[in-house]
């Protein structure tokens, strides 16, 4: 070290080499600045994936002209969900085994009126033997006022269970009624099974009919332009050479 540089050391020197130690220990501005901006692209990443995830998977272009109020013009996609087959499969399915599920809840219930009813028959039989035994105590004992008294609750006892008989007959009626009309949901199923077996024939003619020899993978592309198009979309260089590379295979 020359005398020169000792004595610029002595002057000041400590100085400059305190201020570059501050700076070495203080991180820059810049590097902070760049730890926010990865932060910030890491959150929105994830933010992105996160709408990403909630987008539905068969969400489609939708085509020129669409809109809420066009809708009904358009064919829905074809997915699970709007498979005109798929669904009336579904509807025999679940129709089927809803029906199943009322006819055993109505059969529960018939079964229970008939318990019933039986229970009330043998209330009334006893009724009625009630009835015979104050009827004569009422006539050898007229002044006995408890015998007429137990024959007027027996009979208005009978009475009732009576109309309660005719409550549970016409109930009982009532779901032969509705049990009845159930058998219609069978005809129905089996309307809905004819229509499908239609339109699967339909589809399988279909099918056969524009069935071709070749596969559509190793088809010529067809031509973008032809002469007497009403259009002016004219085919580019690329495609007419595509189009001769094609041909020369």
């Amino acid at each position: 070290m020359t005398q020169e540089e000792l004595d610029a050391l002595m002057n000041g020197g400590f100085d400059e080499v305190e201020e570059e130690v501050e700076a070495l220990d203080e991180p820059e501005e810049s590097s902070l600045d760049e730890l926010l901006e990865e932060s910030e692209d890491l959150e929105s990443g994830f933010m992105a994936d996160e709408e990403i995830k909630k987008t539905d998977a068969d969400d489609r272009p939708k085509p020129l002209g669409y809109s809420d109020e066009t809708a009904h013009h358009w064919p829905l996609p074809a997915t699970d969900e709007n498979k005109m087959v798929h669904q009336l499969d579904n509807v025999t399915k679940e129709s089927e085994e809803k029906a199943s599920q009322i006819f055993d809840i109505i059969e529960g219930v018939s079964n229970e009126l008939m318990e019933k009813e039986n229970s009330i028959n043998s209330i009334i039989d006893v009724l009625q033997g009630n009835i015979e035994l104050f009827t004569n105590l009422n006539k050898k004992f007229p002044d006995v006022k408890a015998f007429s008294v137990g024959l007027e609750k027996n009979k208005t006892a009978l009475d009732d269970a009576n109309a309660s008989i005719e409550v549970l007959q016409s109930s009982g009626e009532a779901i032969m009624s509705v049990m009845d009309i159930m058998q219609y949901q069978d005809i129905h199923r089996q309307k809905i099974e004819r229509v499908i077996n239609v339109m699967r024939a339909l589809s399988n003619y279909l099918n056969n009919l524009f069935e071709g020899r070749i596969d559509d993978s190793k088809r010529v592309a067809s031509a973008q332009h032809i002469v007497g198009d009403t259009h002016n979309e004219l085919a580019s260089n690329e495609d007419i050479e595509a189009l001769l590379a094609q041909f020369s295979k």
